[in-house]
């Protein structure tokens, strides 16, 4: 019997990883994963390098250096995250090869206090494109509405993009028509559709733990029957869009063109409760053509007792849906907890981008640069 990371590879999911330090990288602890665990992508955010940067000494040489250049806070923090991902590009580049593109990916956000400024999110898209230099970067954008013209702009200039903080089902029809409209302005504009890539990412975790909070307080029977029901259904439904979209006229258009499919991401698979099994937003998520970005403690959970079915989506669509009702049902408002969702989560990321620029606008301004 294969290993279960062997199995969930086999069966089309694209196993990455959601963290990167410099850390990882010095010692070589990424490029284990990568070939002995199956990792064929990497994805950050500002909380992941708010948390590389301030807890190690591997930064503090070039800290130094940025100091010494009078470096400002905004234009470092470039400097020290493109510094990463770009090296973990190159980590990855021999997949990125052997896939034809499609894996051997690394993310790198936008800074997320402009998600709701489209032109601010635009220009910055494509300085960290240019900054990073790598044909294997996946640009994040959040999915904020201010942030759906962006990802049509970046994608008719050709970048490659990792639509971001998704939790609701309306935002990603929105999400999937800024795709296929950007697709069709570079189209336009004479690029090659084979050459642009992009995932959308679709979070999992957050969704069940609000709504359970939710539950809770309402503290009924039919409510507690529901507990940890929500986020599985609502990822579940978002793979049906999916391949709603691919079945559509529109996508068989550009298909025909050579456009790649935007595939779907499971994100926020670390589960918060720990009442739930550990790999349970890996292995019900199971689908070929989807990617699972992973803490690496989930990672190895699957690795060590996962039980992988060759598919745990299709066949799932009524019953999914038929959760959702339920929820609606007991009192439950879908609409308030996804906007809750999105709201929360980029405050978060903003939280940690300003607590990681005050920390370093500190090391700056010391001789030593630490």
């Amino acid at each position: 019997m294969p290993d279960p990371l062997t199995a969930l590879t086999h069966a089309g999911v694209s196993i990455w990883l959601d963290d990167l330090s410099r850390e990882r990288l010095t010692d070589g602890t990424l490029a284990d994963l990568v070939r002995d665990r199956h990792v064929v992508g990497v994805t950050t955010n500002p909380t992941i390098f708010a948390k590389a940067i301030t807890g190690s000494d591997c930064y503090n040489a070039q800290i130094r250096a940025l100091a010494l250049r009078r470096m400002d806070v905004a234009a470092a923090l470039r400097e020290l995250t493109c510094y990463d991902v770009r090296w973990a590009c190159d980590v990855l580049r021999l997949v990125y090869d052997s896939t034809g593109g499609l894996d051997g990916r690394v993310s790198i956000e936008v800074d997320p206090r402009i998600a709701h400024d489209t032109d601010r999110t635009v220009a910055e898209a494509h300085a960290l494109w240019w900054l990073v230099d790598r044909p294997n970067l996946f640009v994040k954008i959040p999915a904020a509405k201010q942030g759906l013209p962006a990802i049509t702009a970046c994608l008719a200039d050709g970048i490659d993009i990792n639509v971001t903080l998704m939790f609701s089902l309306h935002r990603y029809r929105q999400v999937i028509n800024a795709f296929l409209t950007g697709l069709e302005q570079a189209s336009a504009r004479g690029k090659d559709l084979s050459a642009i890539h992009s995932v959308a990412s679709f979070f999992v975790s957050r969704v069940d733990t609000e709504i359970d909070k939710r539950l809770d307080k309402l503290g009924t029977d039919q409510a507690a029957a529901l507990r940890g029901q929500a986020a599985i259904a609502n990822a579940r439904l978002a793979y049906q869009l999916h391949e709603q979209t691919l079945a559509s006229d529109r996508w068989q258009g550009l298909a025909q063109a050579g456009a790649r499919p935007q595939r779907p991401l499971w994100a926020s698979t670390g589960v918060k409760d720990p009442h739930y099994d550990d790999t349970r937003y890996v292995v019900e998520l199971v689908a070929a053509g989807v990617v699972n970005t992973m803490p690496e403690a989930t990672l190895h959970a699957v690795a060590d007792h996962g039980l992988v079915p060759a598919d745990s989506i299709h066949g799932t669509y009524p019953h999914a849906r038929q959760v959702l009702d339920e929820l609606a049902a007991v009192g439950v408002d879908y609409d308030d907890v996804v906007a809750t969702l999105e709201t929360d989560g980029v405050a978060k990321f903003d939280a940690s981008w300003d607590q990681l620029g005050t920390d370093l606008a500190h090391a700056l301004t010391t001789p030593a640069g630490r």
